[in-house]
């Protein structure tokens, strides 16, 4: 185990060193700029095409291509991004980044949004419809079909997959399990159990009933963290331009708001980008693998749900995180990190024990989410290099991951779904530079027709 973990010290390292840093940022820069700032320039019709578009009776009687509804394929995507990233991710990366991590995860967050919009168009471009209806997708499609290199699209399905059971089976399995063990002693293997059950009960019924459990459980449990959040400065109003200051300042001058503990503006900047990524997935390549189910007629209609994604997943889901935490003063006072940390903020931060349990009721709903979202990924992966036989396969193992990880320590799991994270970024972002044009040719096609109707 331990030379294990040196290894993976050592590639952690590289793929997270400052090339791989500056890859991710600059790809996010470059295709702001290459889609005209449409993040910035747009926010009102991309609101309009997501959000109210998905509240909209529609009275097409035409089925378009595809497994589930637009709005079934965002919130599958959402409930596997606004998952324990947001809750124990976030505190992970001010313990070890120092308040400041989170200035650079916003920041990533806002280039990240045309970086997920190119992900998602180019997902839906190179989408695999078979004869049965089912859909097969991801970035492992547009790196092997849209740059003809079939071997790179192997290369990325055969990380996605335990990279799926990693981050979701045993790390969000695990801080459940925790959280519940922490707050109610409930034995870890019991969590495990039940939480295999639900998931079974979910996956076995395929990519629709998963698409129809997650439009109701990532609204409700996204909202109502958000409102908690919300509670917590208002009810702490005038010490949150402190907070702010701290989290300001701490991402250029680390040292001075942790007495040293983060030594430099490097490592701030690298927990809060990395720790980004594996909460919004921006640059990952995976959003491509959920979006490619839905039924739409044109890439785009799709991949307007990429920046909607990373603005509530990052700066609004984290950033209630964060300002919680950084609020509460419990940040490298005590040994508390992860899940727990959020829980103790919460707790400090809201009357009575209103806010230990809504952490509590969050971490369980986000994580589940991620349980029955993340096993989509892991599916297409499976299905992509194996055939349509390694379905029950993939389903059966994770199932029994599930009760494995809530048994597993937490430490190495976070250090190789950073590692696993990395390597399947060079690729996918190397492939969505190269394909670049076509993005931007999808994208001119769309806007211009849905600008000249809103006008």
């Amino acid at each position: 185990m331990a030379v294990l973990e040196t290894v993976n010290g050592w590639v952690n390292d590289f793929v997270w060193g400052v090339p791989v840093l500056l890859l991710i940022l600059g790809t996010g820069i470059f295709y702001t700029i290459r889609l005209g700032f449409l993040q910035f320039c747009h926010p009102g019709l991309l609101f309009k095409e997501t959000i109210v578009k998905a509240f909209k009776k529609t009275n097409s009687p035409e089925r378009k291509p595809g497994e589930v509804t637009s709005f079934q394929a965002a919130m599958t995507s959402v409930g596997a991004i606004v998952g324990s990233g947001n809750i124990a991710g976030v505190s992970t990366a001010l313990v070890l980044g120092g308040p400041g991590a989170l200035v650079w995860m916003i920041f990533a967050a806002l280039v990240g949004m045309a970086t997920k919009f190119a992900e998602i168009a180019l997902g839906i471009r190179y989408r695999e419809i078979y004869k049965d209806g089912t859909v097969g997708g991801g970035a492992m499609c547009y790196l092997a079909k849209g740059l003809k290199q079939h071997w790179l699209g192997i290369l990325f399905a055969a990380l996605v997959i335990p990279y799926a059971f990693v981050i979701s089976a045993v790390v969000d399995t695990n801080t459940i399990a925790l959280t519940l063990n922490d707050r109610y002693s409930l034995p870890l293997w019991v969590t495990g159990l039940v939480l295999a059950i639900l998931a079974a009960a979910v996956i076995f019924g395929g990519v629709k009933r998963i698409g129809r459990a997650s439009e109701i459980i990532a609204p409700f449990m996204g909202g109502m963290y958000i409102l908690t959040g919300l509670a917590v400065v208002f009810l702490h109003l005038p010490q949150v331009p402190a907070a702010l200051w701290t989290i300001l300042k701490g991402a250029f001058e680390p040292q001075a708001v942790t007495g040293g503990a983060v030594g430099s503006i490097f490592v701030c900047m690298r927990y809060g980008i990395a720790r980004g990524i594996y909460s919004n997935e921006a640059g990952l390549g995976t959003a491509a693998m959920v979006h490619c189910g839905a039924q739409v007629d044109h890439p785009v209609e799709q991949a307007v749900w990429g920046p909607v994604e990373v603005f509530l997943d990052t700066v609004l889901v984290c950033t209630v995180t964060a300002l919680t935490v950084v609020l509460s003063g419990l940040l490298n006072t005590t040994d508390l990190d992860g899940a727990v940390l959020t829980m103790r903020a919460f707790e400090a931060m809201l009357p009575g024990s209103i806010g230990g349990i809504v952490c509590t009721a969050s971490v369980v709903l986000f994580g589940f989410s991620c349980l029955i979202s993340f096993y989509t990924y892991a599916e297409r992966a499976a299905v992509y290099i194996f055939g349509e036989k390694s379905r029950i396969v993939v389903k059966l193992l994770w199932v029994a991951m599930i009760v494995v990880g809530s048994q597993t320590t937490l430490g190495f799991a976070w250090d190789l779904a950073d590692t696993i994270n990395g390597l399947m970024i060079i690729p996918n972002l190397v492939g969505l530079i190269l394909l670049s044009g076509e993005v931007v040719k999808l994208k001119n096609e769309y806007f211009g027709r849905r600008l000249s109707v809103h006008q």
